[in-house]
């Protein structure tokens, strides 16, 4: 299955032209969403993306994101597939979702969202075998970030604080998870990706990586290469030695 409908429309930050509910497979799978969605909503407040097509719902929604121009933090997705009607296509970014009398089907709210992480998606193809990571270290990698993030906020700290901190501690590559951001572990945590003993592949395409657990998909962005190469000295100053 394709992690991303390819013939999912582009995110709207209106929902004028969409219909006005999601109408998925059963019951079960609405439910799904909404809990998916309510997990997001408990890490950030940006919502989910929710890209429809061929019968299949692509959710995302970003566990760690830069806030900034200037901000390096990675990026950090969390993507659960589910089924839905073979009619429904869309590709929107929503906060809120409501049960509608159909069971099988959700309703939408009047507006979207417009984040900046929605703008970018990762390749539909070009993985390559990264080898795999355990579960039980994803998760014991997860346990020790939320611990470092408890034990470094002091007392009335600012939203702002809390923010620089959480991004320190989940942005940092950790030796355990392949040199990854420590946010995957805390996406898959925070998501319920995690689930029993499992071996979690690893693959990469680009500047992307992809973690894919049974339950749902964690994907990383890794920083742009600069391109810029060190400054050669054409000069000579007192102190430097004649090339050779």
């Amino acid at each position: 299955m394709a992690l991303l409908p390819a013939t999912a429309r582009r995110v709207l930050g209106s929902l004028e032209r969409v219909q006005p509910r999601l109408v998925l497979a059963d019951s079960d799978t609405a439910s799904d969403v909404l809990t998916f969605l309510g997990r997001a909503n408990l890490v950030s407040d940006d919502g989910i993306r929710l890209q429809a097509a061929g019968g299949v719902l692509a959710m995302t929604a970003a566990a760690l994101a830069p806030q900034g121009l200037f901000d390096q933090s990675p990026t950090v997705l969390a993507m659960r597939i589910v089924h839905a009607d073979p009619e429904l296509e869309c590709d929107i970014v929503v906060d809120e979702l409501t049960r509608d009398d159909d069971e099988r089907m959700l309703r939408l709210p009047e507006t979207g969202r417009s984040p900046a992480w929605a703008g970018i998606a990762p390749p539909r193809g070009g993985w390559a075998s990264m080898g795999a990571l355990d579960a039980a270290t994803i998760a014991q990698r997860a346990q020790w970030g939320i611990s470092a993030v408890a034990r470094g906020t002091p007392p009335g700290a600012g939203e702002d604080a809390v923010r620089t901190l959480r991004a320190s501690i989940w942005g940092e590559p950790d030796d355990e998870l392949q040199e990854l951001p420590r946010g995957v572990a805390f996406a898959a945590h925070a998501f319920g990706f995690i689930s029993g003993e499992e071996s979690v592949s690893v693959t990469a395409s680009g500047r992307w990586t992809r973690l894919a657990f049974r339950r749902g998909h964690v994907l990383t962005r890794g920083p742009a290469v600069s391109g810029l190469t060190a400054v050669r000295s054409t000069g000579r100053t007192q102190d430097s030695s004649p090339a050779v």
